[in-house]
């Protein structure tokens, strides 16, 4: 029996693979190998695949340089796995923790950073040992993961892209694992008897993932389906080919818009068109201005394709020093052509015009109003939204002063800008150079951290104002 559903799961994953066309033109594979349970299931199946396919195979393990004696366990552990099997194993090691001060990051943003990093060093090598072929690297996500990740796009808002957001090949990357749910990986690892290591931050619900992991898709599978995980892989396929169609088609569209000096001019014609093709053309328009498309959201869609309805001259600001303007003839999306400096006043305060821009040595800062209606709250690290008619000063960009503080809570309680610094753990060297909007003495937002819950959004909100920082280099 052991041997019948060890055999049974390889042959899951070898069709599966087959039926993705994962291997065809590959030459070699990296796999990630952290050390956890699902990726030593997956190097082991990989090295059975081997003899299927014919690629190369290496093994990149990163160190996060976080978790002290684990993450020195887990590398020895996967390096003792790799020596076993025969396959090659490089370690990279990375201060995340030094990197994200330095970069001014979170630890999950520098973490992923480090990551894509090795890989991508990992699969330059391979690709001159390799010769011709494609050379890829493999991750460990399962069904359960790819269900972790639709409840939390879901829960956050998202659309279709957010919804296939793992898929079993993404140009250099692939999941050979995608097909098999986390009890199956479970079963396989004690039936090829693979030892392996468990990450203690895998156990800890402050993480909103493993919250959902340990609370959320168990109540599903118990209460109202058992193949709860398995359905949403299912939704999940169909919405990437949902998603893969509809952008194909919006790319086709954005073709016939007219582009001069390297801005995008969108036609009336062109608002005549289905919705959602004008959605996805408009969100890749953005994403060929700015060269990516992190930040770039549903909300920056609409605020450009609400243009035409509006007067001519009308505007609105956009991340990545880009804007949207009414012209004459349609609506023309472009990078910025000028931006407002203003001579900083006595004692190094900048006034921050609303709406306007302005230039401080630690970036620009842009600010907005329009109407509120409801819309999803903006949770992005460098664009905040505020109640604009709770705010009573104008507003200015400085560091800090005697007398600063925030309101922490709906009640109106206040506290010293001192001690939330203190408290969100910002190094004392540090909170001379932080940047701060304020309001007089109210500190509306430590920039890139802390705001002010008093200007929060609530349903009675009737304008919002957006604060955009983009940081200096």
């Amino acid at each position: 029996m052991k041997a019948f559903m060890e055999r049974r799961l390889y042959g899951k994953v070898l069709e599966f693979v087959k039926a993705e066309n994962m291997f065809k033109d590959v030459c070699a594979v990296s796999a990630g190998v952290s050390g956890g349970g699902d990726s030593v299931a997956m190097l082991d199946l990989l090295i059975r695949l081997r003899e299927e396919y014919g690629f190369i195979l290496r093994a990149v393990h990163v160190n996060h340089g976080i978790r002290g004696e684990s993450a020195l366990r887990d590398q020895m552990l996967v390096q003792e796995i790799c020596d076993q099997k025969g396959v090659p194993c490089a370690v990279y090691s990375y201060d995340v923790p030094a990197l994200a001060k330095q970069r001014g990051t979170g630890l999950e943003e520098t973490g992923s950073a480090v990551r894509q990093d090795a890989f991508r060093r990992e699969r330059e090598k391979l690709a001159a040992a390799a010769g011709k072929g494609r050379t890829v690297t493999a991750a460990a996500h399962n069904k359960n993961d790819l269900a972790e990740t639709m409840l939390h796009h879901l829960a956050r808002g998202t659309g279709l892209r957010g919804l296939a957001s793992l898929k079993p090949s993404d140009g250099e990357l692939i999941r050979p694992v995608l097909c098999l749910e986390r009890r199956e990986i479970d079963e396989y690892l004690q039936e090829r008897s693979l030892p392996y290591a468990t990450d203690e931050t895998n156990l800890d619900d402050e993480y909103t993932r493993n919250r959902i992991r340990h609370h959320i898709l168990p109540v599903m599978e118990r209460e109202i389906n058992e193949k709860t995980v398995s359905h949403m892989a299912e939704t999940s396929r169909l919405a990437g080919m949902a998603e893969e169609f509809i952008s194909a088609c919006g790319k086709e569209l954005l073709k016939s818009v007219k582009k001069e000096n390297g801005a995008f001019c969108f036609p009336r014609e062109f608002f005549q068109k289905e919705k959602i093709l004008q959605s996805y053309a408009v969100k890749e328009a953005m994403e060929t201005l700015a060269g990516k498309s992190r930040d770039l959201s549903l909300l920056h869609v609409q605020m450009v394709l609400r243009l035409e309805n509006g007067g001519t001259g009308a505007a609105v600001s956009l991340p990545y020093d880009m804007e949207a303007v009414r012209v004459y003839d349609g609506v023309l999306l472009r990078k910025k052509i000028q931006r407002v400096n203003i001579t900083p006043a006595a004692g190094g305060q900048w006034d921050l015009p609303v709406p306007g821009t302005v230039s401080t040595p630690w970036g620009i800062f842009s600010a907005k109003i329009f109407p509120y209606s409801g819309e999803k709250i903006l949770e992005k690290k460098y664009t905040k939204w505020f109640d604009c008619d709770k705010i009573k000063y104008g507003l200015t960009v400085r560091t800090r002063k005697s007398g600063d503080y925030l309101v922490i809570n709906s009640s109106g309680n206040r506290k010293k800008l001192t001690r939330c610094m203190i408290d969100d753990k910002i190094p004392g060297e540090d909170r001379e150079r932080i940047p701060l909007v304020t309001a007089g003495n109210e500190v509306l937002w430590i920039a890139g951290g802390r705001m002010n819950t008093g200007c929060g959004i609530t349903s009675q909100t009737q304008r919002v104002l957006q604060i955009e920082y983009q940081r200096e280099g």
